[in-house]
């Protein structure tokens, strides 16, 4: 693997970019992984964690080692309604069901009050990994295709530009790994946020299923919601420890 393109502005501009937006699209998976195992008894919640983000990191540095392949998953294998499916669609409608599926019974726990009960429920550390994984392949998948259509054109024949994505696939990592505990507490901590973070999990899965489907929708409306929704949230709770204070 050539390093030379790390010593240019171009690829220096790029990693940087590129980290940044590696981080962005890792934030709903590390808001599924603290959410599914705050199930988990305490002494298992951290190292889940540790886990499902690591898994997370080898699923993505596997899956760049077949770039070429992924890239040609888009042949249409099947056409169901008048619309094409190809390897990517089922991943991703696979993916996206599956978030829906899960995210809805984790809402439906918490507003029906049977989350303590289900905590102490059959919920294995091995069955929370599992999920885990599950649903790092289809995120992985949304990552490493966004990281390759950014560098694509970049370098020549002397400067490959997939050191830049292995580099910044793992320095990511790295920061959502040292982060994770204080993302878990913090929106386990809150349910309303809780909440808020749930409805932004059913809202990718949405969006994944309309993209096997062939709408391709910007993620950038999915965010720029999710951060409408917490700047309101944090102000309710300026407001309710203000009110507790003047009391």
């Amino acid at each position: 693997m050539d390093f030379s393109i790390l010593f240019t502005w171009d690829g220096l501009m790029y990693l940087m970019i590129l980290s940044l937006l590696e981080i962005v699209l890792g934030i709903d998976n590390i808001i599924f992984i603290s959410i599914i195992t705050d199930r988990l008894p305490e002494k298992n919640k951290r190292l889940a964690r540790n886990i499902g983000l690591a898994l997370a990191l080898i699923v993505r540095l596997i899956l760049l080692s077949f770039v070429a392949w992924i890239m040609q998953m888009t042949t249409p294998l099947f056409t169901l309604i008048e619309v094409d499916f190809s390897g990517q669609s089922l991943v991703l409608l696979i993916g996206g069901l599956f978030l829906i599926y899960k995210s809805t019974t984790e809402m439906h726990s918490s507003v029906t009050g049977n989350e303590e009960h289900a905590q102490k429920g059959n919920v294995t550390l091995k069955s929370v990994i599992t999920q885990i994984v599950l649903i790092d392949i289809v995120f992985s998948f949304d990552s490493i295709i966004s990281a390759i259509g950014m560098t694509n054109g970049m370098g020549d024949g002397s400067q490959d530009p997939m050191v830049i994505i292995y580099i910044a696939v793992i320095f990511s990592m790295i920061v959502m790994l040292v982060f994770s505990r204080h993302i878990a507490d913090f929106i386990n901590n809150r349910p309303t946020i809780k909440m808020i973070a749930l409805g932004f999990l059913v809202t990718i899965g949405v969006f994944l299923v309309a993209e096997a489907f062939g709408h391709h929708i910007p993620k950038e409306y999915i965010y720029f919601a999710i951060v409408y929704s917490l700047a309101v949230e944090f102000l309710n709770i300026r407001m309710r420890n203000n009110k507790i204070k003047g009391e």
